[in-house]
């Protein structure tokens, strides 16, 4: 236990985070309530599917700001309420909640891993097993190779060869030593920009990458990011999108029967989508890889680049490693994109910390006042026995402190008020593991036995009991956990975790430390202030049998 606290507080200073991250509620921040209005001439298209998907759109976009802790939830039939901690651009934060989703079609050009390449740039080379982030399709890596004369020439070409060209310039030639004319990169400059951003890019950096699509036009190229099967980022060039989300007529998850019954996405398009997605199918799958990739960009963001191995039009579908959940989230993804919704900004609240703050204080009041309580009813019943249940409080609340301060950067868990009304209630589920154990000492004690063999043989049934009325607990904050949302989850959660430190500490310290004092004096010899006193326990002595000496009979007098 000793090792397990030194390492959780060595991991507290190596990151850097020595207090726990605070929720809006004692932080601050903004909170912001839109509410769902439906397209004309689709009445029934608020519902709870639909509110849903919206979550999670909002969710990613809220996460991509570089903002943790955030809550996104509905509320009611039609709002969904959006809470974001103090310190992030609250202009910039309703901008990106507020609007509605963009989901385009755009042709891959080319793609490279997500870091930044200053010195060389990389030229996308065909690998077998490389699988897409999303749909598990399998296509080309890039390995760093090309110089970046030699990237800016592929840029352009590939620039040139989107479905719909773009400006790009024009080659010059000059002349080289043989009096043969020699090509020269292009001199575009918009092409030029668009590669030096490519090369700097970091996809790791959440504002770097959110800012990378600031004001970027569908009719524009663009460089996007995503994710591979690896969880690694990957950054595209891609360009001008040639389908837009709302030319999606439908989406969903199926079971490929015919390729081993793995799952698949199917799409079926407008009839608008349908002749736009043809045209653009036909001129990929002519090209060779990376070009023969189409984009799914939801938000600037690329979800999903498929090959294209022939032309396709009014349905599609896309196949690979799917899982049941992958496949749902990506059809889920697609068919937002023709979601008949729209949000409006109902109201906007700023949360100040000083009400928070004031909660929190009362709240540690509170706290400290029933620790005090737990403490002098031990110290006046248990007496010695107080020490164990005290250090053990002690040991409990260092891996609560230091797990939930960690948990900050780790998950993203925010200290809020339930939570630490969370913290408070395990204060007596903990205490009252220590007294089911003691209870079942004192009792071994009654029926006479000593101290050491109490212990051990007080500690099967004491476990048992413990291990009962942990799991109940547990029990309870999980299922509130699942069927809650916002600030109650931080109550389940903190309620959780000290439920299961509870049984830690009993297991890996209370008992081993019960039984090397059980080897001393004072506990051993059941000392009037150890707690264990068997006369103060009840326990009478036992009865001493005396020996009679009689006279001698006279054989007379029998």
């Amino acid at each position: 236990m000793l090792i397990a606290m030194v390492a959780l507080t060595g991991g507290m200073f190596a990151t850097g985070e020595l207090t726990p991250r605070l929720g809006i509620d004692l932080a601050g921040g903004t909170s912001i309530t839109l509410e769902a209005k439906p397209e004309p001439g689709k009445p029934n298209a608020i519902n709870k599917t639909n509110m849903e998907t919206a979550v999670g759109i909002i969710d990613r976009r809220v996460n991509g700001l570089g903002v943790s802790e955030a809550e996104v939830q509905t509320q009611g039939d039609k709002n969904i309420i959006v809470n974001i901690p103090k310190g992030t651009d609250e202009k910039q934060a309703r901008k990106q909640v507020g609007t509605t989703a963009q989901l385009y079609f755009r042709p891959v050009v080319t793609y490279t891993a997500g870091t930044p390449t200053p010195d060389a740039s990389p030229s996308p080379k065909p690998s077998a097993g490389a699988k897409d982030g999303k749909d598990g399709k399998s296509t080309p890596t890039a390995t760093p190779s090309a110089t970046a004369t030699t990237q800016g020439r592929a840029v352009t070409e590939g620039l040139k060869k989107a479905p719909t060209p773009t400006p790009t310039g024009s080659a010059t030639k000059s002349p080289d030593q043989s009096g043969k004319p020699t090509p020269t990169p292009s001199a575009d400059p918009a092409a030029s920009a668009l590669e030096k951003k490519f090369t700097a890019l970091d996809c790791a950096n959440d504002t770097a990458r959110v800012q990378a699509n600031v004001g970027v036009k569908p009719e524009d190229p663009m460089i996007a990011c995503g994710k591979n099967n690896a969880g690694e980022w990957e950054k595209y060039i891609l360009g001008p999108a040639e389908v837009n989300g709302k030319d999606v007529d439908d989406a969903s998850a199926t079971i490929d029967t015919q390729r081993g019954g793995g799952w698949k996405v199917n799409m079926e398009f407008t009839d608008a989508g349908s002749k736009k997605f043809q045209k653009i199918t036909g001129k990929l799958s002519q090209q060779q890889p990376p070009q023969n990739q189409f984009a799914i960009v939801l938000d600037g963001e690329v979800v999903s680049a498929p090959s294209v191995n022939q032309t396709l039009s009014a349905n599609a579908e896309i196949s690979g490693s799917f899982t049941q959940d992958s496949a749902q989230d990506l059809a889920n993804i697609l068919s937002y994109g023709a979601l008949p919704l729209s949000f409006s900004e109902e109201t906007v609240t700023t949360v100040t910390s000083a009400l928070g703050g004031e909660q929190l204080k009362a709240g540690l009041i509170a706290g400290a006042i029933g620790l005090a309580l737990v403490v002098i009813y031990l110290l006046a019943y248990y007496r010695g026995l107080a020490f164990v249940a005290i250090v053990s409080l002690i040991v409990s609340a260092i891996l609560t402190y230091t797990i939930m301060t960690l948990l900050g950067p780790g998950i993203g868990f925010a200290l809020n008020l339930p939570a630490v009304c969370g913290a408070i209630v395990a204060i007596g589920i903990t205490a009252d593991s220590f007294i089911v154990y003691f209870e079942r000492i004192r009792d071994e004690i009654r029926e006479g036995r000593t101290l050491k063999p109490a212990v051990e043989r007080a500690w099967p049934r004491a476990r048992r009991t413990i291990l009962v009325s942990d799991f109940v607990s547990f029990l309870a904050a999980a299922v509130l956990f699942l069927v809650t949302v916002g600030k109650v989850q931080g109550f389940a959660f903190t309620l959780g975790l000290t439920t299961l430190l509870d049984v830690v500490v009993v297991f890996l310290f209370t008992k081993p430390l019960m039984t090397l004092l059980a080897r001393t004096k004072f506990f051993g010899q059941g000392h009037p202030w150890s707690g264990l006193d068997p006369k103060r326990l009840g326990v009478q002595p036992p009865l001493r049998r005396t020996r009679r000496v009689s006279a001698p009979i006279d054989p007379k007098e029998a």
